[in-house]
């Protein structure tokens, strides 16, 4: 046990200010001295040990009636293992512009607020912890170790803002099942080792503007299944890994917009998402694309540059669409229904579901047009999955009637065919099938009774040609109006069904 008279003049300092909190400042008040970070050397006037703190902090000085303990202490050299786990600290602990060389370890502890601000760690182990109040590392760097925080509760926010994270293993923050009652705030922060939050729940977001995340050995964000209010990678957010959110319950907001995610290994997975307002307008599209699987959006916000990303849009449903880089039009800011679709080709393989579920936006927001154009296309790309033989069939259905989404279309061939019979039947002379019988020969009756199968004008039965190449036409005037007839038929069933 420590004994009073072993302390050294420093700690003593520190003992007798902890009862009533107040701050020993060790600092010499030269800037490049002070920096907690830098390489000057602290020698024994600035250096305490971590064992002197664990005994304060666990109840070693008694505390004095009408003052509130805290261990406030700034720029000192803490050598040793600040080693605090499982123990029950009912005092606030700040340390700011200190070296601690060591493992700081609050395993399992129950405590209050800890800061430690613009400080160098070694490593921070709080897993399973519970802190009643807040975690605040802005500014602190920590080298070599990672901050563990695994199925910790934290009842106040977690504050990294400005940290610098430079772990030697996979991950820098090692976070799965961390409940976190406030914000998550890391904003200008830089890691190296990603983020794993599976299974977190942020109550009151986390904030990624402006941080850069590194991980050579996998994801930069790990958040899979992870419960959040809102989520923010913006303001120049960068990547050099995958952000994965796989079934992750965003509640509020996710958004990446400004982020520059173009660095080679960037991807964004977002496969089975849930979340009231998604915005995909990142400044650098992810050179791995995104996933958007079965993801659940209520309103989709986009921009150019997520559209060129290589997507995955399978399952992907939203109730409004929207896009930053479009001018409004009508209820709903929009652009072109091709440049929709080219989006969706983007997505690899053939699926109907991404083509219906553009069409029936178009439709909600009145744009029926559009909504056909999306739907022609998407018997165009399903062309390409069928057999030879269906795949001609499909050409000719699209360029007689546009898979029925394009109907005038069959008036047009209907009215050139019949300028062409007209004028080479008009250019000759038929005979006629029986002399005295019929009604006059005329180029268009009977060229239309050729075309259209049903009914007639009695001329294709009364007169016929000697001429083998006018013959020919004639034959195949009469295939190409079956085919325009069964062309018509099934588009104006495709109509009824699908309008």
């Amino acid at each position: 046990m420590l004994q009073y008279d072993d302390l050294t003049p420093v700690e003593r300092a520190v003992w007798d200010a902890f009862p009533e909190g107040r701050l020993v400042d060790l600092r010499s008040g030269v800037l490049e001295e002070d920096d907690a970070v830098g390489e000057s050397a602290w020698g024994s006037g600035r250096t305490v040990r971590a064992e002197v703190l664990t005994a304060l902090l666990l109840g070693a000085n008694q505390v004095r009636p009408g003052a509130v303990a805290a261990l406030n202490l700034t720029g000192a050299r803490i050598v040793g293992s600040l080693d605090l786990e499982g123990g029950d600290i009912a005092h606030t602990v700040h340390l700011a512009s200190c070296r601690l060389e060591e493992t700081v370890n609050v395993r399992g502890s129950a405590t209050r607020t800890i800061r430690l601000r613009n400080c160098r760690v070694l490593d921070i182990n709080a897993q399973m912890a519970r802190i009643e109040g807040r975690l605040d590392l802005r500014g602190t760097t920590l080298r070599g170790g990672r901050i563990a925080l695994t199925n910790a509760h934290v009842s106040g926010e977690l504050v990294l803002n400005g940290a610098t994270l430079e772990a030697e293993g996979k991950w820098a923050l090692f976070a799965g099942g961390l409940v976190a009652e406030g914000a998550v705030f890391c904003r200008g922060l830089t890691a190296r080792g990603g983020f794993r939050l599976l299974g977190a729940q942020l109550s009151g977001g986390l904030f990624l503007g402006g941080a850069r995340l590194e991980n050579p050995e996998g994801e930069a964000l790990l958040a899979d299944t992870a419960t959040v209010k809102t989520l923010e990678l913006t303001d120049g957010f960068s990547a050099t890994a995958a952000v994965r959110l796989r079934g992750a319950h965003i509640t509020n907001r996710l958004s990446v917009r400004g982020a520059a995610l173009g660095e080679a290994g960037a991807a964004l997975d977002l496969a089975r998402l849930q979340v009231a307002e998604l915005d995909l307008t990142p400044a650098v599209a992810p050179p791995g694309g995104i996933d958007l699987r079965s993801a659940r959006v209520e309103v989709l916000r986009d921009n150019e540059t997520c559209r060129t990303a290589r997507v995955r849009l399978e399952g992907l449903v939203y109730a409004s669409l929207h896009a930053d880089d479009a001018p409004p039009a009508g209820p709903g800011e929009r652009v072109g229904a091709a440049r929709r679709v080219a989006w969706l080709r983007r997505s690899p393989g053939y699926s109907p579901q991404p083509y219906e579920q553009l069409a029936g936006w178009y439709r909600l927001i009145g744009h029926d047009d559009d909504a056909r154009l999306v739907l022609l296309e998407k018997q165009r790309h399903r062309r390409g999955t069928l057999h030879p033989f269906a795949r001609l069939w499909g050409r000719v259905f699209d360029a007689t009637v546009g898979y029925g989404y394009r109907p005038w279309r069959a008036g047009g061939w209907l009215i050139l065919l019949s300028l062409i019979g007209t004028l080479v039947f008009r250019a000759h002379t038929p005979t006629p099938n029986k002399e005295g019988e019929g009604p006059p020969f005329s180029a268009l009756a009977y060229t239309l009774d050729l075309l259209i199968p049903i009914g007639g004008f009695g001329q294709r039965g009364s007169w016929h040609w000697k001429d083998p190449a006018v013959m020919g036409l004639s034959y195949a005037l009469i295939a190409a109006g079956w085919l325009l007839t069964t062309a018509v038929v099934a588009g104006i069933t495709r109509s009824l069904n699908k309008t």
